[in-house]
């Protein structure tokens, strides 16, 4: 998918004037961006778009837990675990990067919950490894962490509009907890001298995400009935519940622009990545399964019914957009259409 995907940034991103601009930043400097999971999703689209940003290859330096086709032709790859304390401090004092996007972490809630020190491992300790590194051997180098609004948890719920980021964390799943300790940390940090910048993104998907999350695995299931590998017969989670959906293209474009953007000293270190409003997953369902012809049964799966379920999540974009000067640019739409073509292509 990378050459399709790299017209697609250059196309729809960076060749906005505002973020060439901004990107200046990043392309005029010969230091490196270490990117953490860069072979998980976000972070393939997240190096593909650097490149096509004009970050050049060997300035982009990725870490992950095993092996695997790199993202971009010619970045560096580092296969390292993040919990591991002297590797990361080894890695960041011997590279030395400009900047740090904290992708990497044990995301997918099912996993969280029955791996329960193994995510704190990760997505607590491994971002405290990180940090403390940066602070030792790159103190002025700019970190960015992917957190979530899984930390929101019960307080998600809003009658007057969608999650401001002043809301109060009340995480009710292992994930959402290891995700808001590590923020706290990094703040703490950040009144030492850490330039840290704190992401909270709600759900976000596109194409090449696994089957694992509810737009991908409906299109993924579409996909193989359309091409006779699966029964007309989808298994399906809680449809009544609402989430703030994004493109993961418009999520990564975020980061660019805090990679880009002069100074958050003095500005707010915790941003919202949010559209401001919700689809229903039972529409989704609806909208992907009216791509096929046939009739679709439909059925309920307790396996994929999450325990400790928030209803409906929606985040205020308000500050990220004062802030960054970021919109959404696809529409959600396209982007289910898309995440459809892509698992279509892939089967085929």
């Amino acid at each position: 998918m990378g050459g399709a995907l790299t017209r697609a940034y250059v196309a729809r991103h960076v060749a906005t004037r505002m973020l060439r601009e901004l990107m200046s930043r990043l392309t005029d400097s010969n230091g490196s961006i270490l990117i953490t999971g860069a072979l998980g999703f976000v972070g393939v689209h997240l190096c593909q778009a650097l490149a096509a940003a004009g970050v050049g290859p060997g300035r982009i330096v990725g870490v992950a837990l095993d092996d695997g086709p790199l993202p971009v032709p010619g970045m560096h790859l580092l296969k390292l675990n993040i919990a591991d304390e002297a590797g990361v401090s080894e890695v960041i004092k011997t590279y030395q990067p400009d900047a740090i996007v904290h992708l990497a972490a044990i995301a997918l809630p099912s996993e969280a919950r029955e791996n329960v020190r193994a995510a704190w491992r990760v997505n607590f300790d491994g971002t405290l490894n990180l940090a403390e590194a940066v602070m030792a051997h790159a103190p002025s180098a700019r970190f960015i962490f992917a957190g979530s609004a899984e930390s929101y948890g019960d307080n998600a719920h809003s009658k007057s509009g969608p999650v401001i980021e002043d809301t109060p964390l009340r995480p009710v799943t292992i994930y959402g907890a290891t995700k808001a300790a590590a923020e706290i940390a990094l703040l703490q940090m950040a009144v030492d001298g850490l330039d840290a910048v704190c992401f909270r993104a709600f759900n976000h998907t596109g194409p090449g995400q696994t089957a694992n999350y509810v737009v991908s695995a409906f299109a993924h299931q579409v996909a193989q009935i359309e091409a006779g590998l699966q029964a007309r017969k989808m298994s399906v989670g809680n449809l009544q519940a609402a989430r703030d959906f994004l493109d993961v293209r418009d999520v990564v474009n975020v980061y660019l622009r805090a990679l880009a953007h002069p100074t958050f000293v003095g500005g707010p270190r915790v941003m919202n990545i949010a559209s401001g409003g919700v689809w229903k997953i039972g529409d989704i369902l609806k909208r992907l399964t009216d791509a096929v012809e046939a009739e679709i049964e439909v059925v309920v799966d307790p396996a994929r019914l999450r325990q400790n379920d928030v209803a409906m999540v929606c985040g205020d974009p308000t500050r990220i957009q004062e802030t960054l000067g970021w919109r959404p640019v696809y529409s959600f739409e396209q982007t289910m259409e898309d995440t459809l073509q892509y698992w279509r292509e892939h089967l085929s």
